[in-house]
């Protein structure tokens, strides 16, 4: 009997162990399924879910909001947490709504277009212009667009002046008030720290390095802003007379009397608006919403007129195209995009990343199906290491027998020309932001705020440079003239390189360069860039380019998938800053800046060119109160 009790316990035991090790591994179970389900979730979420469908007669809901991109940038994880706090995204596709107006253009259940405009904070003219050349095509088919805003910033009022009727609230008001460029010196601040900015730089244009160096705008920079952002305010005059039937102008005259305006109308601005025929109604959202609802019917359950998001609407016509359209097997003309900032490496939310765009480069001279490229640059420069990975990407796009196509966007400026100057064609907007042909270094030393603080260094070296780039030492004069060196030659590869893509005198280029900023209306004239026009003339001309007839092919944006749901939550994750151990190989992402960027920020947020080079310009125009970044 003892002797059996042992093997008893044993067996009990295992049978226990066996029963418990089960119930653990179906808890598991249970947990890993509801949590990848919970994921499932998420990433639907996140990519837009189904589609729904489209019924007769109702009004297409133009929402843009956040910033007008060409390409969603943002961190995933704020993407997800604007998902379920119910706000509205912080960046819009400029290429979705371009889509989802050009389709219903033809489509018969879409009588009109509302465009509602509350939520948009950033947006170029070029931008907002390309947005203008699909509204067109909606109202050359009889349809009409309605724009409707509380109140009107100038970046507001300028995409309002596409519809062909603007209300606005009663309690609302159009604000002009120009063009401008402001930004923060730092020089005495500091000269009090200590802090030795040492900059290289050739071309007295190249005023990305003032703030470091002066407390105030040179002349030479003042002068050159003033042209552009000139050229840029009387395009906007332009277009918005155009739309509205103003004569040429009107943007001066109406801020210059907008005080004594406003006090003969008691302070009234909505009324004098009005009186100005800026906007051409004023009315409540509920007065608005009942109008339009005479028009398409009125949608009970949800206190509006009957309507269907542009997103939602998009879905559902991909949808039926995917069952219907065999598209799939025409060529492709790719549209890579060189968005924000160019940094070395694979680049963070935001920003251009030099290997992650060549790479894209890469794989598209690689797949058969994309027959040319368009490059769609929106970038004021960065990384000359950088932006030089992602030209040579261009040239052997080229050499592959792969034609590419430039399209500047807002901004194409510094390394933004150094990425598109191989180019076989450039397309921009007149008021497309361009040039800054040049290139600076900087470096600074703090050895001087250190010995304040007590700090010192000192040791040996076997040779006089050893040791001489340490940021906690002076530059010596012999290190000043090498980088110096380098500034001058890197310079010259830039000027020798747009003489050579555009078929220049590398003198007339020197001219053109050392720094400068020029409005695309100007840049063309100078042969900067070749046409006028945007992503879709740009796409035209690389087809045709690469032989392909009318009809044969597609834009279709190309760029590294986003990943499955688990790809979707590490990310997530990862923007906080938080190790992910269980997933495969230990994911760890960095933080991602949720902060908005202050000038200084901006200023050195960038210094990650390997050898200290950088083609960047600091010339983005404060369209609006709204800053953009």
């Amino acid at each position: 009997m003892s002797d059996n009790q042992p093997e008893r316990k044993s067996f009990i035991r295992r049978a226990f162990g066996g029963l418990w090790s089960l119930i653990v591994n179906l808890y598991r179970g249970v947990i890993i399924i509801s949590f990848l389900f919970s994921i499932y979730l998420i990433w639907s979420a996140l990519t837009g879910g189904g589609s729904k469908k489209v019924e007769n007669n109702v009004a297409l809901v133009l929402w843009p909001s956040g910033a007008l991109v060409d390409q969603l940038d943002s961190d995933p994880g704020q993407r997800l947490l604007e998902q379920f706090n119910g706000e509205p995204p912080s960046q819009t596709r400029l290429g979705d709504l371009v889509e989802a107006i050009e389709a219903a253009a033809d489509d018969s259940r879409i009588p009109l277009a509302v465009l509602k405009l509350d939520n948009l904070t950033a947006a170029s003219m070029p931008q907002l212009e390309e947005l203008g050349a699909a509204m067109k095509k909606f109202r050359d088919k009889g349809k009409p667009i309605y724009a409707y805003g509380p109140s009107y910033d100038q970046t507001g009022y300028f995409a309002a002046s596409l519809a062909d009727d603007i209300s606005m609230d009663p309690f609302g008001s159009v604000m002009l008030e120009g063009l401008s460029v402001y930004q923060n010196y730092f020089k005495d601040g500091l000269d009090k720290l200590g802090v030795e900015i040492n900059v290289f730089r050739v071309g007295e244009y190249k005023s990305a390095v003032e703030p470091f160096l002066r407390n105030d705008m040179s002349e030479e920079a003042r002068a050159a802003n003033r042209e552009w952002l000139g050229d840029l305010w009387k395009n906007y005059d332009q277009v918005v007379a155009g739309n509205r039937q103003f004569e040429a102008g009107f943007s001066d005259r109406y801020v210059a009397g907008f005080r004594d305006a406003l006090k003969a109308h008691e302070g009234d601005t909505a009324k004098l608006a009005l009186d100005a025929k800026l906007v051409t109604r004023l009315e409540t959202l509920s007065e608005f919403r009942r109008r339009i609802g005479e028009q398409v019917g009125e949608d009970e359950d949800h206190g509006s007129f009957r309507q269907i998001h542009y997103g939602e609407y998009l879905r559902s016509v991909r949808s039926d195209r995917r069952g219907t359209d065999a598209s799939g097997k025409k060529s492709q003309v790719a549209m890579i995009a060189v968005q924000g900032e160019i940094v070395d490496g694979a680049g963070e939310a935001g920003q251009a990343g030099g290997d992650t765009i060549a790479d894209l480069l890469d794989e598209a001279r690689r797949d058969d199906k994309v027959a040319a490229v368009v490059l769609r640059v929106d970038s004021p420069g960065g990384s000359v290491w950088a932006s030089e990975q992602i030209r040579r990407g261009v040239q052997e796009l080229k050499a592959g027998g792969k034609p590419v196509v430039v399209s500047m966007s807002s901004m194409a400026a510094s390394g933004g020309y150094w990425v598109s100057m191989d180019a076989n064609r450039i397309f921009a907007h007149e008021s497309t932001i361009t040039g800054s042909i040049g290139i600076f270094g900087l470096i600074p030393t703090l050895d001087k705020p250190f010995a304040k603080l007590g700090i010192h260094t000192d040791g040996v070296g076997t040779t006089p440079l050893a040791g001489a780039f340490r940021m906690d030492r002076p530059l010596s004069d012999d290190v000043k003239a090498i980088i110096q060196s380098q500034i001058d030659k890197g310079y010259h590869n830039f000027i020798e390189g747009v003489a050579a893509g555009r078929k220049l005198e590398v003198k007339r280029v020197d001219e053109i360069a050392r720094g400068r900023v020029w409005s695309g209306k100007h840049a063309k004239q100078i042969g900067l860039v070749d046409e006028f026009g945007g992503l879709e003339q740009a796409a035209a001309s690389a087809a045709l380019l690469a032989g392909l007839s009318e009809g044969s092919w597609k834009l279709k944006p190309y760029e590294h998938p986003a990943g499955g749901p688990l790809s979707m939550l590490a990310q997530f994750f990862g923007s906080a800053g938080i190790r992910l151990d269980w997933l495969p190989s230990g994911i760890r992402l960095p933080l991602q800046g949720w902060l908005e960027h202050a000038d200084v920020n901006q200023a050195l947020a960038l210094l990650s060119d390997r050898r200290g080079m950088y083609a960047y310009c600091f010339c983005e125009p404060a369209l609006s109160s709204q800053t953009r970044h």
